[in-house]
């Protein structure tokens, strides 16, 4: 079985191959409500592993055939840094990936661990999820492995976030009545303002989870997105953008709801009618309204917001 997948076209990320470091079986440290694999016991360490060897050769074969890769991701069935030898695959990667950037997509449980948060800051790009700032949704929603706990797990992404020098993620993942309450964005709020990055994504389920849960609609996500600081690099992850109902806005209306949240040509193609995008338009075209670039992903503001956004 290679352990090997893709390439893969990903707005936010480019070009991507993909690295299954769990390529036999699930193995994570948590079984989310939401997961896309079938339910399986969280456990706190790979009983399978897969030599680094055998890992290299297949993507060395991979490359041949793919040369237009942007990036290498790092992921599993299952929590990637759980791989006992990370840090030995990511330093063989430096040595045969040229200019293409490594990319990991973890849960971050393991970043606690000095040996995982070391490796992760040779790695190019990086994204953490967090679905849950408070214990009790936490469990509810990650069903984590005896002994991972959500205060452990802020506290980490904030220092790994003031210490990494690469592009740094994070993403929220929303079910319908478990962590999209008003108290739950409050804290995940808290949380994120003491975290440096450059881009948050939040979304929701869009395949069959393990669990029976739902996700939530476009305007459902646009909603949430409106109750974090308007600070936060937000960015609404949705493939039901077709869901939503577009409104007439009036041009103070797009700039107001712009200087909330900024929003994609996606966003405003959902959100706002005919008639309010010939004003969006002719806004942006007189230069009220600005793009900002945000790692593979644009987005509109008003011109006057451009200096004032956090960046990393």
């Amino acid at each position: 079985m290679s352990t090997i997948f893709g390439p893969v076209h990903s707005r936010r990320f480019g070009v991507s191959l993909g690295i299954d470091l769990s390529a036999s079986a699930k193995q994570c440290n948590f079984d989310c409500l939401y997961c896309e694999l079938a339910p399986a016991p969280a456990m706190a360490h790979q009983h399978t592993v897969t030599p680094v060897e055998t890992i290299i050769n297949d993507l060395k074969e991979a490359l041949s055939k793919h040369p237009s890769i942007d990036v290498i991701t790092l992921t599993a069935n299952g929590e990637p840094t759980m791989y006992p030898y990370l840090d030995a695959l990511v330093k063989s990667l430096d040595t045969i990936k040229g200019s293409i950037q490594t990319l990991i997509l973890s849960n971050s449980a393991c970043l606690s661990d000095p040996a995982v948060f070391d490796t992760l800051l040779k790695i190019d790009q990086v994204k953490l999820s967090l679905d849950a700032a408070t214990p009790e949704t936490f469990k509810k929603i990650d069903r984590p492995a005896e002994g991972i706990e959500i205060g452990t797990i802020i506290e980490s992404i904030t220092r790994f976030s003031e210490a990494f020098s690469g592009k740094l993620f994070l993403e929220i993942l929303f079910v319908k009545g478990v962590n999209d309450t008003t108290e739950e964005i409050e804290a995940l709020n808290r949380a994120l303002l003491s975290i440096q990055c450059d881009r948050i994504d939040i979304g929701t389920i869009d395949r069959p989870p393990a669990y029976a849960v739902q996700g939530l609609n476009f305007e459902e996500l646009y909603l949430l997105s409106q109750l974090f600081d308007p600070i936060l690099p937000i960015h609404i992850v949705s493939r039901t953008h077709a869901s939503a109902t577009p409104t007439n806005y009036s041009d103070s209306e797009i700039l107001t709801t712009l200087d909330k949240r900024p929003l994609t040509i996606d966003d405003i193609q959902a959100l706002f009618d005919a008639e309010s995008q010939l004003r969006f338009q002719n806004l942006l075209h007189h230069g009220e309204i600005a793009q900002i670039e945000r790692s593979n992903v644009i987005f509109f503001t008003p011109s006057k917001n451009i200096n004032r956004k956090r960046s990393k």
